[in-house]
């Protein structure tokens, strides 16, 4: 009975995928929902960036490789690039030996970047100021051409 209320609500908790403690995956792993690091992944990790995928590694986990998914919840350790498109989470005890690209950033005391944070502007409108581009081309003319 609680497996079918489960589905109801889609929430972040639910993971299609387990690499447990006592697994070590070595290649470039592709993937969609929900992944879950206990274990160890040589290779890279990736999937679609409209996918609205996660990737969690925990405190025990470890990825030797580059993470490019939509949103990444990292408290364990990670050598390579991470490109997180949607938001990004550095947990108390994050350790990442790269570059994090990233979107949306939220990071605890505690969390370790050997690395650069380098912010990827949304390509697409999302929340926030709609036309960015018609202020900024307003600011290169100058003060002579206002738009009202």
């Amino acid at each position: 009975k609680n497996m079918l209320s489960s589905k109801k609500n889609k929430s972040t908790d639910h993971y299609d995928t387990l690499i447990s403690t006592k697994s070590e995956f070595e290649g470039n792993l592709h993937f969609s929902g929900g992944l879950h690091i206990d274990g160890c992944i040589k290779g890279n990790i990736i999937a679609d960036e409209q996918s609205g995928a996660v990737v969690r590694i925990s405190e025990s986990g470890v990825v030797e490789g580059e993470i490019r998914a939509p949103n990444v919840i990292i408290n364990g350790r990670v050598v390579g690039n991470v490109f997180a498109s949607g938001h990004i989470e550095l947990a108390k005890k994050a350790m990442v030996t790269g570059d994090v690209n990233y979107t949306m950033m939220e990071m605890v005391m505690g969390a370790q970047v050997n690395g650069n944070l380098i912010h990827q502007g949304a390509e697409a409108p999302r929340k926030g100021r709609k036309n960015a581009e018609p202020v900024l081309s307003e600011v290169a003319v100058g003060k002579g051409s206002k738009a009202d």
